[in-house]
C-alpha cells in the first residue's frame, strides 16, 4: 500500500524512514559507532550495513528492524518493515 522511503544521511551514520504506514512521523536510527549504512547498487530497496564489529552491525540492523514493527494489527495481515535478509562476510575468509 504504502512504499516506504529510507534516506541515508549524515555520512551513512543515520537512516530516515518515511512513509511507514503512511504515517507522517519520521523514525530516525542512528547507526553504532563504526557502523556505516548505504543504499545497495545492486538491487533496489535494500540496505548495506557495513563495519568492523559483527556485535555493532547486528545491532544496528536490528535497530533498524524494531524502529518498524507493527504494533496493535495481525502481523500475520500486516508484513510491512525492514528485514534483515542476508548476513554475510564482505571479503571471504582465505583457505
Amino acid at each position: 500500500h504504502f512504499p516506504i522511503n529510507c534516506a541515508v544521511s549524515d555520512a551513512g551514520a543515520l537512516v530516515e524512514i518515511r512513509n511507514f504506514l503512511g504515517e507522517k512521523y519520521i523514525r530516525k536510527v542512528r547507526m553504532v559507532d563504526g557502523v556505516t549504512v548505504a543504499n545497495s547498487k545492486a538491487q533496489k530497496d535494500e540496505l548495506v550495513i557495513e563495519g568492523n564489529d559483527i556485535e555493532d552491525v547486528s545491532k544496528s540492523a536490528a535497530l533498524i528492524q524494531q524502529s518498524t514493527t507493527v504494533k496493535n494489527k495481525d502481523i500475520r495481515k500486516f508484513l510491512d518493515g525492514l528485514y534483515v535478509s542476508e548476513k554475510g562476510t564482505v571479503i571471504a575468509p582465505e583457505s
